[in-house]
């Protein structure tokens, strides 16, 4: 890897968005973003917007909507992974998804404006804020699109282990996506070396993973609402796929 190539990202995160062209140079950049409707557009289909208006006095506005966007979709996705064993997983599923993907985000965002700034980024704490604000927006959307598949996998089988892996990977997708708009964003950021950012990435799959066996059951069922007992993300889910009911 070219340390002082800016867009030299991990293949799997590439940005698209070619960070040659300023932001703001075409008129459609800047375009405000208004609303949580208006979110979902931007970051689907011109994610730029998203970046400028990050960059130029209207980032509190944005980002209040960008985390909202977030609530709302994790909440909504939440319920149908809650449908899977129903009961109270109906509501703790939903509320242990939102806290476990925000309280992940605000672990990681130290280490994100430190790597940011040791590479060279121009952006502002504001402005690093606001490109995890718009990552974790753009994953949930994104996991808003796989529900459906998630709803009838989960009220045609039983098995735990089938049901864990598909939301994994769903996240994992969701999760590229996410982390290519961060990356174009710093591109755009004039961010000169990516090493630091790339060692980020594994440290939020890690946080992020983690959180979700520190805050289990999320799927199945348990005697407790939170666990009892402290596990490695990998020991539960060798429990799991060992088809033993893990402690919690």
């Amino acid at each position: 890897m070219n340390d002082s190539n800016p867009t030299s990202l991990p293949p799997i995160i590439s940005s698209s968005i070619s960070p040659t062209s300023p932001l703001g140079e075409s008129p459609d950049d800047r375009v405000p973003v208004a609303g949580i409707v208006g979110a979902i557009e931007a970051i689907l289909r011109q994610p730029r917007r998203v970046m400028f208006q990050l960059g130029n006095g209207n980032a509190g506005a944005l980002l209040a909507v960008l985390l909202a966007l977030t609530v709302v979709c994790t909440l909504a996705y939440g319920v149908v992974v809650g449908t899977f064993s129903g009961g109270t997983q109906l509501w703790a599923a939903p509320l242990k998804i939102v806290a476990g993907l925000l309280i992940s985000a605000l672990i990681c965002l130290p280490s994100l404006y430190i790597f940011s700034c040791l590479g060279g980024s121009t952006a502002r704490l504001v402005e690093v804020i606001g490109l995890l604000a718009g990552l974790l927006a753009l994953m949930t959307v994104l996991l808003i699109g796989f529900a459906p598949v998630a709803w009838v996998f989960s009220q045609s089988t039983s098995s735990l282990p089938v049901m864990g892996a598909l939301h994994l990977f769903f996240w994992f997708i969701a999760t590229c996506f996410g982390l290519r708009f961060l990356c174009a964003g710093f591109a755009h950021q004039q961010i000169k070396s990516t090493a630091g950012l790339n060692v980020w990435i594994v440290i939020f799959l890690l946080v992020a993973v983690q959180m979700t066996t520190a805050l289990r059951p999320i799927l199945g069922r348990a005697d407790t609402l939170l666990p009892t007992e402290k596990k490695f993300f990998l020991q539960h889910w060798s429990a799991c796929m060992d088809k033993r009911p893990p402690k919690q």
